[in-house]
């Protein structure tokens, strides 16, 4: 038989970790809900996916209407390859283009079109009704 001591630390350490694991899939669960519906309304109605409308959105906001690619990547959480691909198929919808850095050839820049301006400006109110329907 286990002294008390040691059994209430196994206690309080299990409640803890308990705790933690149900705040993790609250916020797992939460996360599901705000994507899954954000996609289907973008989707819908404007022809974007959720990553789609994150990197334009990060673009309209950027000062220089570009951002470095590895920059857009990690503030979207994509991979460089998956943020390449994405930016790829904005690309063709000519709502994004590429531009190499003048600074360091090796630096590549998305830049967002005047039309990537405009489907980010007609997405954005779906978005922010999403979210409030979601999470207000």
């Amino acid at each position: 038989m286990l002294p008390s001591a040691t059994l209430s630390k196994a206690v309080r350490t299990t409640t803890r970790e308990d705790a933690l694991t149900a705040l993790w899939r609250e916020l797992l669960d939460s996360h599901a809900r705000v994507s899954g519906a954000l996609e289907r309304a973008l989707q819908a109605e404007h022809g974007l996916g959720v990553s789609e409308f994150e990197v334009l959105d990060r673009l309209v906001g950027a000062d220089t209407d570009q951002r470095r690619m590895q920059e857009l990547a990690e503030s979207v959480h994509l991979s460089q390859s998956a943020l390449s691909r994405l930016i790829g198929r904005l690309e063709a919808e000519g709502l994004v283009s590429r531009s190499i850095c003048r600074d360091d050839r090796r630096g590549i820049f998305a830049c967002i079109t005047d039309a990537g301006r405009e489907r980010h400006a007609e997405a954005l109110p779906t978005q922010r009704r999403v979210l409030a329907d979601v999470l207000g």
